[in-house]
């Protein structure tokens, strides 16, 4: 077998050019706010990173696979809805409707699954209707059930203190605070690696989003992967809408909306191609970082934050052209 060169190595990793956009990113708001390099700062920024990228890990390995979920944001709140309604309405323990949450949001992911694999339409189209479907429910279902467009408290309820613990505490290092999504968004980076590069499901997953007709000819079982994928997805936003939950301890019917885009451009950051076949879990929490640095950043250098979404489209605009020279000179090096 042929050595490579590390220089060789690190140029097929498509997660280079948001390392190096990171480091841009870092480097510029040190210097633009003087608080930024401050721990209770930078732990400000993990935070913000990581309720992102808990949802941009899965939404990665699925654009690697070749689709996308426009359903992903309101399935959070869909998520963190079931949860508290149920336990409200059943006057039961807050796990029995985190568990009843957990069997939905994987529901909703069987669904897109199975719609995108039977009826062979784009993934757009199949989540675009799941997003409209769930977001109308959302709203239809609190309202009736709860009279108003929130949930109601579930604070005093048992169960409570046990899954904040879980899903929305903080903890100390030192003289700063941790939030546990941290620790969450940690351990699903190291696991979605670990599924890519080191088993077959991950080769799976290359082979379908490089071209899924090749990879089924092949013996690749094209349907059980992409449904997997989605199951993902939903598993995601079971963690980030428990978080979301017993955060706030109200849940309010209309959030989410819009969050499937940032989840998506967390992932281009961190060098997922569109067309699939291409990327890392690794790139995705670089992403997700730059985003946490970027809506931050501009706080702590006490900018108007109108300006976010202006740097945020740039950064997408500037990734993927990073990206694309970055893939173009490692295949020219191989």
């Amino acid at each position: 077998m042929v050595r490579t060169s590390l220089p060789r190595r690190l140029l097929g990793r498509p997660e280079l050019g948001s390392v190096v956009g990171a480091v841009a990113v870092f480097l510029f708001f040190a210097v633009a706010a003087d608080s930024f390099l401050q721990a209770s700062s930078l732990s400000t920024v993990l935070y913000a990173a990581s309720t992102i990228g808990i949802m941009a890990v899965p939404v990665a390995l699925l654009m690697i696979g070749g689709e996308f979920d426009l359903s992903a944001g309101v399935m959070v709140t869909s998520s963190a809805l079931v949860s508290s309604m149920f336990s409200y309405q059943m006057t039961a323990n807050v796990w029995v409707g985190v568990g009843v949450s957990l069997l939905v949001t994987l529901a909703i992911g069987a669904f897109n699954g199975l719609m995108l694999t039977r009826t062979k339409l784009p993934s757009f189209i199949i989540t675009l209707g799941t997003f409209l479907m769930l977001t109308g429910l959302n709203l239809g279902f609190t309202k009736l059930i709860s009279g108003t467009v929130s949930t109601k408290s579930i604070s005093d309820m048992e169960g409570f203190p046990s899954a904040k613990a879980l899903f929305a505490s903080t903890f100390r290092i030192g003289d700063v605070n941790i939030k546990v999504t941290i620790l969450w968004w940690i351990g699903l980076v190291a696991v979605a690696t670990w599924i890519l590069l080191r088993t077959r499901a991950g080769n799976w997953i290359f082979a379908v989003g490089g071209n899924a007709a090749a990879a089924r000819a092949i013996g690749v079982p094209v349907t059980r992967t992409k449904i997997g994928l989605y199951l993902g997805v939903s598993f995601g936003a079971w963690i980030a809408g428990q978080h979301l939950l017993f955060s706030f301890d109200v849940v309010q019917s209309g959030e989410g909306v819009g969050n499937e885009l940032i989840y998506i451009i967390a992932a281009v950051i961190g060098g997922c191609l569109i067309t699939g076949g291409y990327g890392s879990a690794i790139g995705s929490a670089v992403g997700a970082f730059i985003f946490g640095m970027t809506s931050k950043g501009i706080v702590y250098a006490q900018w108007n934050p109108d300006w976010f979404k202006f740097f945020l489209g740039a950064m997408l605009l500037l990734a993927v052209l990073l990206n694309a020279w970055v893939r173009k000179r490692a295949e020219a090096t191989k």
